[in-house]
């Protein structure tokens, strides 16, 4: 083999290892080396056992997990002059490395599942306006999610509106814009609510889970239930008069419905205010534009549900 045909080869092995990496939902290096969180942990457990005497003992517990276990046979010196090496004093390298340990979702090592949902809770219930629980839900450390993704995607549109919509979970372009439905599923969207005579800046629009999930697979059961009490906040603190639920999981998350979205779409519900004494709202489940892309002769359903909410919006609006 030439050198020719050998870097051609490096070329495309190099290729293929990034295309699979893009598939996998790996967009982005946060530091040169992985980081081993399973020895992370298992150097806490160690730390905790061992805790009693010197100055690790009185360190915030957040701050001894957050440091990572040194390696066997490592020194200072050695340490040094590894980081001189790897390009010590390069701001840029430091920023990154310095975002990735602070977004690590660290709080997992200390709660279970039950009590980060409740941690959750708690900080959806305090707050008062949509601004406070954008922060409250950035500072949220319970979901995984965060850490992969790369932006919060909260929601938009009108803080008082009549109509709110939920979806599922942001996509690639929702992830790098920060917004809810900007993509191909999001026009869609904007051209049904258009057909009835509404525009998208004068709704509520916001997903069940705010973070991207790696390479677009649904959110898990859990990573629904953790960011849920943020989007129930939220529905109350915008207090529409109708909610929409798009696609299944939100339907199933925010109706604690057990049908599948072709035989609940279409039905009024009633949404109940989980954290506040608002009573209930009306609701219906539709189809998710997504969906309808892939699916275009389900249209026919989906204007049909369009029509109906149109009714709807126009009997309590006249009320």
């Amino acid at each position: 083999m030439t050198n020719d045909e050998a870097d051609l080869s490096w070329r495309r092995e190099a290729i293929s290892l990034l295309r699979f990496y893009s598939e996998a939902g790996i967009e982005i290096f946060v530091d040169e080396a992985p980081r081993d969180r399973f020895a992370e942990t298992l150097a806490e457990v160690e730390r905790r056992r061992g805790a009693g005497s010197g100055q690790e003992a009185g360190m915030p517990a957040r701050a001894r997990m957050a440091a990572p276990p040194p390696s066997a046979g490592s020194s200072p010196s050695a340490s040094a002059g590894e980081s001189d090496r790897r390009g010590a004093g390069d701001p840029a390298r430091e920023a990154r490395r310095t975002d990735a340990g602070s977004s690590s979702p660290q709080i997992g090592l200390n709660l279970s599942e039950d009590a980060l949902i409740a941690d959750g809770r708690e900080r959806a219930r305090s707050a008062r306006t949509l601004a406070e629980l954008q922060e409250a839900l950035r500072s949220f450390e319970g979901c995984g999610l965060r850490v992969t993704a790369k932006t919060c995607v909260f929601g938009n549109g009108r803080e008082d509106a009549d109509l709110m919509l939920v979806g599922e979970a942001p996509g690639r372009e929702e992830d790098l814009a920060g917004e809810p439905f900007v993509g191909r599923s999001g026009r869609l969207l904007d051209r049904m609510l258009q057909a009835i005579g509404l525009d998208r800046a004068d709704v509520r629009v916001t997903n069940t889970v705010p973070w991207r999930p790696p390479g677009n697979r649904p959110p898990t059961p859990m990573e629904t239930a953790m960011c849920l009490p943020f989007v129930q906040r939220q529905i109350e603190l915008v207090s529409p008069k109708v909610l929409v639920c798009l696609g299944n999981p939100a339907s199933k998350a925010l109706l604690d419905a057990d049908e599948g979205i072709l035989r609940l779409r279409g039905k009024w519900k009633s949404y109940t205010m989980h954290m506040s004494e608002g009573g209930q709202i009306p609701a219906i489940a539709m189809l998710h534009p997504a969906y309808l892309l892939r699916n275009p002769i389900q249209k026919r359903l989906a204007w049909r549900d369009l029509l109906a909410l149109q009714q709807k919006l126009s009997e309590l609006t006249a009320s």
